[in-house]
């Protein structure tokens, strides 16, 4: 599909913070293609196969983790990039990159480092993220970092909108490199935002039939999947239930993904964006849902923290890997050379010390965070594969 003129276009890039010369040797590749790809070679990257998205440890292999969801989420943002003439490249780099400063243990393992770093400035996955791409990952000899270029690092820092109140961690990379942290970002990161959301609130329903902590009967207090429930078994009267669940999937996100299209391409229309740089300068989203669309989104939200995130089973399992990286925090900050080559040469002062500790902590996987624990501390229970 030929780009729109809203699109961003990677010869109109603003460059990168370090700038290097076209290296042919390295593939015909433009700058979105590179950034995609240093994306998924980056270490960060590949640790995300063994940290949480829902399920502590899952009792089998058809369970989501962060990496399976983040290529769940790139699917998705490409499909919907390619429908509205955007740059797919872009799109995806920002997808796949969105969750890389998730700690151990998903949100249990953040609120932990949070409550960890209240007097040094909290901990904030976003913010983080921009860290460990812009600092902390070192697979280039002459920067640290990744040195994407500035419409993908101001995708991630703004994918969820502007950023008016930002934490110390985006301050700090706004300071380098200034992102424009107060308007809208491309619509390529408008895209990653919602596939994001279309891609949890549908494969967290998929994750949570099949663990057994969510039924169908429930489900279908929410209307907009009892329309889709509804749609499946009369393509499929004579199939078992239990056969047409991720078929149910399939039918919400395809519903949740064309309402996406038709608003946005109003909002669009009615905006008369065009550039990029018109997208920016437009007080409000134009990437969204309908107004009925987003009231269902969210009703289904709100059931899956009541019934699902909140779930006794999953408190339980969040109790206790908040324990681990409470307790892995406190017995770094105090002995830093536990923490081994490489980071045991800890800054003395506050808060670079906390940071220190916190950004070590952050990269850990969730099975070695355990290890660890158990090497450091002592005995902890967790759930089996841990």
């Amino acid at each position: 599909m030929t780009p729109s003129p809203w699109a961003s276009y990677p010869a109109e890039s603003r460059g990168r913070l370090h700038p290097e010369p076209s290296d042919a040797r390295r593939g015909p590749r433009d700058a979105f293609q590179r950034d995609r790809d240093r994306v998924i070679h980056s270490i960060a990257f590949r640790r995300l196969r063994h940290k949480t998205q829902v399920f502590l440890a899952p009792d089998g292999d058809h369970f989501r983790v962060r990496l399976t969801h983040s290529l769940e989420v790139a699917q998705i943002g490409r499909t919907l990039a390619r429908a509205l003439g955007l740059n797919e490249d872009l799109t995806e780099a920002i997808c796949l990159a969105h969750d890389i400063g998730h700690p151990p243990f998903g949100h249990a393992g953040e609120d932990a480092l949070k409550a960890a770093q209240q007097e040094t400035g909290g901990f904030d996955h976003n913010g983080h993220t921009l860290r460990v791409l812009t600092r902390i990952e070192r697979s280039y000899p002459d920067w640290d970092g990744l040195n994407l270029s500035w419409e993908t690092l101001e995708g991630l820092a703004k994918h969820n909108g502007p950023q008016r109140h930002p934490g110390w961690a985006l301050r700090a990379v706004d300071a380098q490199w200034p992102l424009a942290l107060d308007s809208w970002p491309s619509l390529e990161a408008q895209v990653a935002a919602l596939a994001d959301d279309i891609a949890y609130d549908n494969h967290d329903i998929d994750d949570g039939l099949r663990a057994g902590l969510l039924t169908l009967d429930q489900l279908m207090a929410l209307p907009l999947v009892a329309q889709g429930w509804t749609a499946v078994r009369a393509r499929w009267p004579d199939v078992a239930p239990d056969r047409l669940a991720r078929e149910l999937v399939r039918t919400q996100i395809g519903t949740m993904v064309n309402d996406l299209l038709a608003e946005t391409r109003a909002r669009i229309a009615e905006a008369k964006v065009d550039s990029a740089d018109a997208v920016r300068a437009t007080p409000y989203a134009l990437v969204g849902f309908t107004a009925g669309m987003r009231e269902a989104e969210r009703d289904l939200k709100r059931f899956m923290y009541a019934n699902l995130y909140h779930h006794p089973q999953q408190l339980t399992a969040a109790a206790a890997a908040r324990d681990v990286v409470a307790g892995l925090f406190a017995a770094f900050r105090a002995e830093p050379a536990l923490m081994g080559e490489g980071w045991g040469d800890a800054p003395t002062d506050e808060p670079d010390r906390s940071r220190h500790v916190a950004d070590y902590i952050a990269g850990m996987t969730d099975r070695y965070a355990v290890a660890r624990y158990r090497a450091v501390i002592g005995p902890v229970d967790m759930p089996d594969g841990l």
